[in-house]
């Protein structure tokens, strides 16, 4: 483990081990800047000396790995969680607004007066900004000198169909139908499948609903009667079949070149890598397959000492931005979905101190009691006394911990 220092400008230095930062701080040379990653600030001049340090980037649209090299030893590892739930929230907020604003016959409607030209998804922008904020996280605890980010690029239809080739790519699905409903139903012979009535009223179902994420694609549809599909959608029938989702490696497709424009922006020796160099250096050094270690290898450092600490951060969401809540409360009066923003001093994903264990506060009352959860979501406790607690890093959009780094080889 290594505890990262900067200078008295706060410019990144190389780390030190933790005996010489004990040093530094009971003889008052050094200041205390975070807790996790362990960051001191030296209060005297210095040296100034620099290594050549790489940071490997493997980027993804759920987890990103990260690795900062020398040529003898890892200075950081790092596996970051992203969020899945933005879409999700969206659509909540959007029926929210279209349900009040239905209420309201004099409010003009709004849908012609937002241009979305070179817009993004929020989803996909918040996963670009998130490894753009990473990087310059890990460039501000180390002097980074080269950026090296692997990017990948997938062929879905080479995912759907591993056999395709040529001309069959400019052939879909539905080629030769009106549309993709009427080459749905004549796939499944006008039949519904689950009673197999055919003289009946037709509908196509989507198995993975759009509001979970689900898409158009014909494996996505199914043809069912109109009994079937109300019964499905009343949960008073289930209808199983396992359904590939394109949904990742469609983001990455979109984001890859986003990534390393932005980058560039930023920065001065930013480079990019491929996936198949990096599983063919990994298998050839024998190093189990997880996100930190594909960045190890991407890092170009190879014959570096790997750390023993794996750095965990976690993007939670910040503010609650539904304005009301979908029932209203006796007498009709809906009130805020929100409770006071700090209670006793403490806020939603601090990260504090219960009976020893460090743990998240995940859910507050305005009593001053609140729910706590480790990183991995293990319940501590569903209702604990503000007084019991010691505060320990307030939340600054991320929940950080550490644990004892996956072995890297087998």
């Amino acid at each position: 483990m290594f505890v990262y220092v900067l200078n008295m400008h706060g410019e990144p230095l190389m780390p030190c081990r933790p005996r010489k930062a004990r040093i530094l701080l009971k003889d008052k040379k050094a200041k205390v800047v975070n807790r996790t990653p362990f960051t001191i600030q030296l209060l005297h001049r210095s040296s100034d000396y620099r290594q050549p340090v790489n940071l490997g980037v493997d980027a993804g649209s759920k987890y990103i790995g990260l690795s900062a090299t020398t040529s003898k030893k890892e200075l950081f590892k790092a596996t970051v969680e992203l969020r899945q739930d933005i879409s999700k929230l969206l659509e909540s907020r959007r029926s929210q607004r279209r349900n009040r604003r239905s209420k309201l016959r004099y409010r003009p409607a709004r849908f012609n007066n937002r241009s979305k030209k070179g817009k993004l998804a929020p989803s996909i922008q918040h996963k670009i900004e998130c490894h753009l904020t990473m990087i310059k996280r890990v460039c501000s605890i180390l002097p980074v000198d080269n950026i090296i980010v692997e990017t990948a690029e997938f062929d879905t239809y080479k995912l759907k169909n591993p056999e395709i080739n040529g001309v069959e790519y400019q052939h879909g699905d539905a080629e030769g139908f009106y549309n993709v409903k009427s080459a749905v139903l004549s796939r499944d012979k006008y039949t519904c499948q689950i009673c197999g009535k055919k003289h009946t009223k037709l509908e196509v179902h989507h198995i993975i609903f759009k509001s979970q994420g689900g898409s158009n694609r014909m494996d996505n549809l199914v043809t069912l009667c109109s009994d079937c599909h109300s019964k499905i959608h009343k949960k008073q029938l289930t209808f199983n079949k396992k359904v590939k989702t394109f949904k990742h490696a469609s983001h990455m497709n979109i984001m890859r070149k986003r990534i390393l424009e932005s980058l560039k922006r930023e920065f001065n020796n930013v480079y990019e890598t491929f996936g198949y160099l990096t599983k063919y250096l990994r298998e050839n050094l024998g190093i189990v397959k997880s996100h930190c270690n594909d960045a190890f290898v991407i890092s170009h450092n190879l014959e570096a000492e790997q750390s023993d600490v794996e750095y965990l951060f976690k993007k939670v969401r910040r503010h609650n931005r539904q304005i009301h809540k979908a029932k209203p409360s006796k007498g009709g009066q809906r009130r805020k979905n929100q409770s006071p923003y700090i209670i006793n001093g403490f806020r939603r994903y601090d990260k504090v101190m219960y009976k020893s264990i460090e743990c998240f506060i995940t859910g507050k009352r305005s009593s001053g009691y609140f729910q706590l959860k480790s990183f991995n979501g293990t319940v501590i406790s569903q209702g604990v006394s503000s007084k019991k607690l010691k505060l320990l890093e307030p939340i600054k959009g991320w929940l950080i911990d550490w644990r004892i780094a996956i072995p890297s080889s087998t």
